[in-house]
């Protein structure tokens, strides 16, 4: 049996020929020495050192040389993929020390600036509206006046003429406390600070009596869009010498105008309430279509008016359970909800928005309204 032709020399490969590997090796030296950042410095490395790359396709083609010509062949394209790979490494240590140097400079954070981390927050809508509404009238000479949110039956009922047999005083509209002898309920309305104002001032010619009240108020209501068993009413009571509906129209227009825009105005609709006579109901031209083409409005639906609140004369009887002598002095009283007044101020939907915490809606109002 013969043994191997040592003698057979076919043509050398091309890709490992001596002048192909270092052409390969000094293009991957220039394209390492060119890059500019380690992005490109990443690209460069796949071109060069990859599988695909010059070197890498020349070190696979090895194999097709004869045994005595792998040995020279496998050194020279080890001798150059050693020199990229050294090339590389230290061009890449030289790009990261540039690039952490300008990071350093570009994300420089100046400690001493005064830090935004813990955002400002802002006052609820319902605190603000209160606020405001107090201030027109504390413009118009008018006190403000509170009271407490846990109310005697008789503050809230029997003196302002609702006597033991009305409806409001069942558990259909009342939160009664326990135990039920000490005849304590959370107030239904704002009435009863009107009552104990009286009470406790009483009225001379010199000092007549004008307050608004503005507070929490509870009632069993559903809870839902338009309902809710607390919310916030704002009351306002006048005694004086010949009070009249004029001047209780003339302060309703005013006020309604501070809150809404100029020439938004009121009217009255024949109503009844226990505390005044007479009553009515108070409604508002529409602060959108101020009455005009009401048929394409969707705030008023084509009436033309919202409804608001209501008011009226005081009922003597009122003023004589208060100590007031009804033959000298008279008065009158209105109330509306700050939360309904606020839902048609800013256009809100929802009743509870207001009341469910959540700060992206308060944000949006920040400080003032």
């Amino acid at each position: 049996m013969s043994g191997p032709n040592t003698d057979y020399d076919p043509v050398e490969v091309a890709a490992v020929s001596p002048a192909e590997v270092e052409a390969a090796r000094d293009a991957a030296l220039a394209a390492i020495a060119a890059a500019t950042d380690l992005e490109r410095l990443k690209v460069v490395r796949s071109e060069h050192t990859g599988d695909r790359s010059p070197l890498a396709l020349a070190n696979r083609e090895i194999g097709a040389l004869p045994p005595q010509a792998r040995k020279e062949a496998g050194q020279r394209i080890g001798q150059a993929r050693g020199a990229v790979n050294q090339a590389f490494g230290a061009r890449q240590a030289e790009l990261e020390v540039e690039h952490e140097a300008r990071i350093l400079v570009e994300e420089a954070v100046d400690v001493t600036l005064p830090t935004d981390r813990d955002p400002v927050g802002s006052r609820h809508p319902l605190t603000t509206g209160a606020e405001l509404i107090a201030d027109i009238f504390v413009a118009m000479g008018w006190e403000v006046a509170e009271g407490p949110v846990i109310e005697a039956e008789w503050l809230n009922f029997d003196a302002l003429n609702l006597g033991p047999d009305h409806p409001a005083r069942t558990m259909q509209d009342t939160f009664w406390t326990d135990p039920g002898e000490d005849h304590l309920v959370l107030r239904t309305h704002t009435s009863p600070v009107q009552a104990r104002t009286m009470l406790s001032r009483g009225v001379t010619d010199d000092a007549p009596i004008y307050v608004v009240c503005p507070g929490r108020v509870f009632r069993t209501d559903e809870y839902d869009a338009t309902h809710s068993p607390m919310f916030h009413q704002v009351e306002g009571l006048a005694i004086d010498k010949d009070i009249s509906m004029a001047h209780l129209k003339g302060t309703l227009d005013h006020f309604a105008s501070q809150m809404f825009g100029e020439g938004i105005t009121t009217r009255f609709r024949p109503s009844y309430f226990p505390f005044t006579e007479p009553s009515a109901e108070v409604d508002l031209v529409c602060f959108v279509c101020r009455g005009v083409n009401p048929e394409a409005c969707r705030t008023c639906r084509g009436e033309g008016w919202i409804e608001w609140g209501g008011c009226g004369i005081v009922n003597p009887r009122v003023l004589q359970a208060c100590g007031i002598d009804s033959s000298r002095y008279s008065g009158f009283a209105f109330g509306m909800g700050i939360d309904r007044t606020l839902m048609f101020r800013h256009g809100l939907e929802d009743l509870r928005t207001l009341f469910e915490g959540d700060v992206r809606f308060t944000t949006a109002f920040g400080s003032e309204l």
